[in-house]
């Protein structure tokens, strides 16, 4: 039996190298509920704002915020490449000749809009039962097909070559990492992403959301405003 009745969703600040799971084991351990989920996976590498489903009737609904666009910020290296489109694998340099803002600012116009995208090796995402992830640390790569995906609004925060930083905001499903590497590939530099910070889920925010350490036995017992 489950020791509170409580339903509803949580904001959480994901640190640097906890996984999605990890959060809500973490959260089942405090709150002693069983049924948790969340909406929207983060890798280890991402940080940021993850929305946790607390109770049976929570959980039922939480597909209709993983359908919601999203808002993250991402620091990324032109020049280099790697297989996972990260820092999570092994980077290569690139001997090229550097670019300027104008360049990289008209090549990052170009993505904004409705695009098809394929998914990195490196993910989730399941093809014939098997996550992609698992294949490619096999050494394995195959083809995946690409998927449709809208990014509204990509805003330049700085650039200073080789490092860039970028706003994005775009559909669910859509892959920063991915979209990193292609910026890189059109520009012939190759870029790896070396930060990724999710700052909004539909209008939820992250100024809004709690790191897990801010979350104990003794405060969620009090019934404090942890539901949304």
């Amino acid at each position: 039996m489950e020791n509170d009745k409580r339903s509803g969703f949580i904001l959480i600040d994901k640190a640097k190298g906890w996984t999605s799971f990890d959060v809500v084991a973490k959260l089942r351990s405090i709150t002693g509920v069983k049924k948790i989920g969340h909406a929207g996976t983060l890798d280890p590498i991402a940080t940021g704002l993850l929305i946790v489903a607390i109770g049976r009737e929570a959980t039922k609904q939480i597909d209709q915020y993983m359908k919601m666009d999203k808002e993250y910020i991402v620091k990324g290296k032109l020049g280099e490449i790697s297989a996972s489109y990260d820092t999570e694998e092994e980077i290569v340099e690139n001997k090229v000749e550097p670019i300027n803002k104008k360049e990289f600012k008209n090549t990052v116009a170009k993505y904004i809009g409705e695009t098809d995208q394929i998914p990195p090796m490196f993910s989730a995402k399941k093809v014939g039962g098997k996550r992609l992830y698992e294949l490619a640390r096999q050494g394995k790569e195959i083809e995946r097909q690409p998927v449709k995906i809208n990014i509204m609004k990509l805003e330049l925060l700085s650039f200073e070559y080789p490092w860039f930083e970028l706003k994005v905001k775009c559909s669910s499903g859509t892959y920063i990492r991915s979209l990193v590497h292609d910026i890189g590939q059109n520009l012939k530099q190759g870029a790896v992403m070396y930060e990724l910070r999710r700052t909004k889920i539909g209008e939820y925010n992250i100024d809004d959301a709690k790191l897990i350490e801010k979350i104990t036995k003794a405060n969620w017992q009090k019934k404090t405003a942890l539901i949304l």
